[in-house]
């Protein structure tokens, strides 16, 4: 196995932090302090076809391999994990499941104005009574005629303020468990369709989470992704795409903290020296720095394994579980290494604290990814 990335890979990460150094890092702070959505930022990421990097280059989009993607969403991560956020989120579970399920028609309809941005994606799963359990959705799509009409609310939504096209798991067969839900893809225009307020989050406070309603919204059966009630599956395996983007988001996070650290070490005066000059600051930017490469490996491996056409689930739910584990200890860390300042909003670090921990709840909580690999293990033959 070649541990070494590939021309295209480094390419990728060139331009990717180029453009966020460049054109996201002068407004982070004030976006995430306003809590704003920076339309003026989308619009360049649009041309650069960051929201068609899972989509093929025949719908408009990049069509890049998975490692190529990880590594995009880890560098805009790195300098926003809000936009890094809605990147990941539009293109790995907005976009994937049509074009992994959808007709030949729903395709042509839909992927071109997803990876040209002018619509981004949301994924509606998680209901006040549904979140990690998935079979519990309540949203109710009751068939007439050529017609569904959906009644229900989707709750905790990422890109819920802004998106264009979003996949809703409602329940068609109700009497069926197996076969209990189905997908459909709602557009924003549909009457019924309406979007709740912004919610006030901790982290990620560029990215506008909300909730979303559907009363009596009516889409056309052609709209239903898949077949009626095939929900689990298709969110099973959004979700096992997804789990590699927000794994590669949170390694974005600590990559960011863990520099911001090694910075802060070797410019800190304390006792006359540099406190990098200390075992203890020593020791920690030693766990920091194994504890990123250990993350990013088992990243590489979920995506290399999907770029094969492998089975990937297990493999993807460790790289998100240890991904967003490291996150939040790499930015613990950070603040601890930053000491009183750290604990400031003049410095990047308390973002990156504020922002890591969610990576351990949001496509799949810690306690669930655990609950994947496990069922892996216990599957093995003895």
């Amino acid at each position: 196995m070649d541990f070494n990335p590939c021309l295209k890979h480094k390419l990728v990460r060139k331009s990717v932090r180029e453009f966020a150094e460049a054109e996201i890092a002068p407004l982070v702070y004030d976006l995430d302090r306003e809590a704003r959505f920076p339309w003026e930022i989308i619009e360049k990421m649009r041309p650069l076809n960051f929201f068609g990097l899972q989509i093929p280059r025949a719908y408009g989009g990049a069509g890049i391999d998975t490692i190529s993607y990880a590594v995009a969403i880890e560098e805009l991560s790195r300098v926003s994990a809000a936009l890094g956020l809605c990147v990941t989120v539009h293109n790995s579970v907005g976009a994937y499941p049509i074009v992994r399920f959808g007709t030949d028609a729903q395709k042509k309809r839909f992927l071109p104005a997803l990876a040209s941005g002018e619509r981004i994606g949301a994924f509606c799963l998680t209901e006040a009574n549904a979140g990690s359990d998935a079979g519990g959705v309540e949203t109710f799509a009751q068939q007439e005629g050529d017609s569904y009409v959906i009644n229900g609310t989707k709750i905790f939504v990422t890109n819920g303020g802004v998106c264009g096209t979003a996949l809703v798991f409602a329940v068609t067969h109700p009497e069926d468990p197996r076969r209990r839900a189905g997908v459909f893809i709602v557009e924003k225009d549909t009457p019924g369709f309406s979007v709740g307020e912004i919610e006030d989050l901790c982290g990620m406070r560029a990215n506008p989470v909300s909730s979303l309603f559907f009363e009596d919204c009516r889409v056309p059966g052609t709209h239903l992704l898949g077949r009626s009630g095939d929900g689990i599956k298709i969110g099973l395996a959004a979700l096992d795409t997804g789990r590699i983007g927000i794994a590669a988001q949170a390694l974005g996070i600590a990559q960011a903290a863990f520099e911001a650290s090694v910075r802060y070490a070797k410019e800190r005066q304390q006792f006359g020296k540099p406190i990098a000059a200390f075992q203890t600051i020593q020791n920690y930017l030693a766990d920091m720095a194994t504890e990123i490469d250990a993350g990013r490996l088992l990243l590489y491996r979920a995506c290399a394994r999907k770029d094969a056409g492998k089975p990937f689930g297990p493999e993807a739910a460790k790289a998100k579980l240890y991904c967003s584990r490291l996150s939040t200890r790499v930015a613990d860390q950070a603040v601890q290494i930053h000491g009183g300042y750290g604990y400031s909003k003049e410095y990047d670090v308390e973002r990156y604290y504020r922002d890591a921990k969610v990576t351990e709840i949001y496509e799949g909580t810690s306690e669930v990814q655990r609950m994947v690999i496990s069922r892996a293990v216990l599957s093995q033959p003895a």
